[in-house]
C-alpha cells in the first residue's frame, strides 16, 4: 500500500508517540493493561496509516465534457444555489462527503487554467452542515476549460483541521491528477453551470477520478 507524501511527517511522530506510551505503559502497568493499551495504540497506529493511503488508479483519457468526481465518498447534497465567491450567479451545486474510512486525496474534476483559488479562515462545523460551504475552513479553486468554467471547494470539518491544496493561480490543472488532501473527515462541493446534466443522486457512492457524477453543457 502506497501512502500519500501528506501522511509521512504524520505518521513518523505518531510512531515516536506510540512507541514512547508503549513502553511506559509496559514498565508502569500490570500486564493485562500493558496489553489492552498496546492494541489500542496499535489500532490507532493502524489507522493513520489506512488514512493516508494512496489508491493506484488508472485514470482514464481526459474529457472536458465530464466532470469526474474529485474525492471518494457520498454525495449529500445536489442542488441550485446562488454561488457568491465567484460567479455571483446560480449554480448547480454537487457535495461529496468524505468519512475518516474514506480515502481522502482531492482530483482535478477538469482540465483546464485555474483562474482563481483562495484559501479562506473559518469555523469547523461537521462537514455535512449547510453551512459549511460558506462558513467552515475552505479553499476555492476555479478552473476554466475553455468552454466552462468549473468551481470546486474543499471543506474542513469538525474533525479536519488542515486543507491543503496543490492548486497555483494562473497553472494548467490535469483532469484527475492529484489536487490536495483533506486530513480528517471533510467535504468536496463542485459548482457547476446550469443546463449541466447530473449523473448521480443523493446518497450515492462515489470514486474519485472513476465516477462521472455530470456531463457539462456545450458552453457556459
Amino acid at each position: 500500500m502506497k501512502i500519500h507524501k501528506e501522511g509521512y511527517n504524520i505518521i513518523v511522530r505518531s510512531t515516536i508517540l506510540f512507541a514512547l506510551l508503549a513502553i511506559v505503559v509496559t514498565l508502569t502497568t500490570p500486564t493485562i493493561i500493558a496489553c489492552i493499551a498496546g492494541g489500542v495504540l496499535l489500532l490507532l497506529w493502524l489507522f493513520i496509516i489506512r488514512f493516508f493511503r494512496q489508491p493506484a488508479r488508472i485514470t482514464p483519457p481526459e474529457n472536458n465534457s465530464i466532470i469526474y468526481a474529485p474525492a471518494d465518498g457520498e454525495v449529500v447534497a445536489i442542488e441550485e444555489v446562488y454561488e457568491d465567491e465567484f460567479f455571483k450567479d446560480e449554480r448547480i451545486q454537487i457535495s461529496v462527503f468524505m468519512s475518516v474510512w474514506n480515502v481522502h486525496m482531492n482530483w482535478y474534476p477538469v482540465s483546464g487554467d485555474i483562474e482563481y483559488h483562495k484559501h479562506h479562515q473559518g469555523k469547523f462545523l461537521v462537514a455535512w452542515h449547510p453551512k459549511s460551504s460558506t462558513e467552515n475552513e475552505r479553499t476555492t479553486t476555479v478552473i476554466n476549460t475553455g468552454t466552462n468554467k468549473v468551481l470546486f471547494r474543499q471543506i474542513a470539518g469538525f474533525v479536519a483541521r488542515r486543507i491543503v491544496a496543490y492548486a497555483p493561480k494562473h497553472e494548467a490543472a490535469k483532469q484527475n491528477q492529484n489536487c490536495g488532501f483533506i486530513k480528517f473527515g471533510s467535504r468536496v462541493d463542485i459548482f457547476l453551470p446550469l443546463g449541466t446534466h447530473v449523473n448521480v443522486k443523493v446518497g450515492d457512492m462515489t470514486t474519485g477520478t472513476k465516477t462521472i457524477i455530470a456531463n457539462l453543457p456545450k458552453c457556459n
